[in-house]
């Protein structure tokens, strides 16, 4: 196993960082590692909002409801956005555009290349010796992120990133077998690795070393998509601009 591979097999997610801010070059290494991400058709459909002022982050904390988008070492927060492009073209042409850039395939493909983008960004980080931690509790109220971001049409905030210097070291947390997730040829059946999977996450949380419980995988699911959640979401997006038609 190499070091690349070694370091993506160790990724947890971290919570709690030291008051150490990241500096300019790390920001600057970050950011232009996930610019190095693949990108459909070049479009570069993304932008990445660092937030550095501390009212904005106690206010963003307030929609997530967790301590570490306030505290951290520094917080990024991953947009889809089809507005740079649309914005490049005369008029003429974006009423031509709009056909294209409101519908799904274009939602997709600005999500996809924000994640693209995210996840070379959380590997550079690691690299560095940071941790990190994705944010989509920022969604629980995506008008009012919308509004502190000060978002235009055909931009929509996804999701945060947390980065900074670790200040815990969280277990690793299990995933499903290999055979559960990489199917040949065709969608094959899942049963027995979900199953043998529950055995183990309930191992997991009742022997690792902090905040053990009685839990699984299915009984999370079962907590948390047995009651509606985030549904202003989807007029939200269509409000934006996207996935129209």
């Amino acid at each position: 196993m190499n070091q690349t591979i070694e370091l993506l097999m160790n990724h947890r997610s971290i919570r709690k960082f030291k008051q150490e801010n990241l500096t300019d070059e790390q920001i600057k290494t970050i950011i232009q590692a996930g610019q190095a991400a693949s990108t459909s058709s070049y479009y570069q459909a993304y932008t990445v909002i660092g937030i550095t002022d501390e009212k904005l982050k106690q206010q963003l904390r307030e929609v997530s409801g967790q301590e570490y988008v306030e505290h951290n070492g520094h917080l990024f927060v991953f947009c889809a956005d089809l507005n740079r492009m649309y914005q490049s073209q005369d008029e003429t042409t974006q009423e031509k555009m709009k056909d294209n850039i409101e519908n799904t395939e274009f939602f997709m493909m600005a999500t996809i290349d924000a994640t693209l983008a995210a996840q070379n960004a959380a590997v550079a980080s690691e690299s560095l010796g940071l941790g990190i931690c994705y944010l989509g509790s920022l969604r629980n109220d995506i008008n009012r992120v919308n509004e502190l971001l000060n978002l235009p049409q055909y931009v929509i905030p996804l999701f945060g990133m947390a980065v900074g210097v670790p200040d815990e070291e969280p277990d690793v947390k299990p995933r499903f077998d290999f055979n559960a997730i990489y199917h040949e040829n065709s969608y094959q059946d899942h049963t027995k690795y979900v199953e043998q999977f529950n055995e183990t996450t309930e191992h997991y949380y009742e022997d690792r070393s902090f905040n053990t419980k009685v839990d699984n995988w299915s009984k999370q699911v079962e907590r948390k998509l047995s009651k509606p959640m985030r549904m202003d979401v989807t007029d939200f997006v269509k409000q934006k601009g996207f996935n129209k038609r």
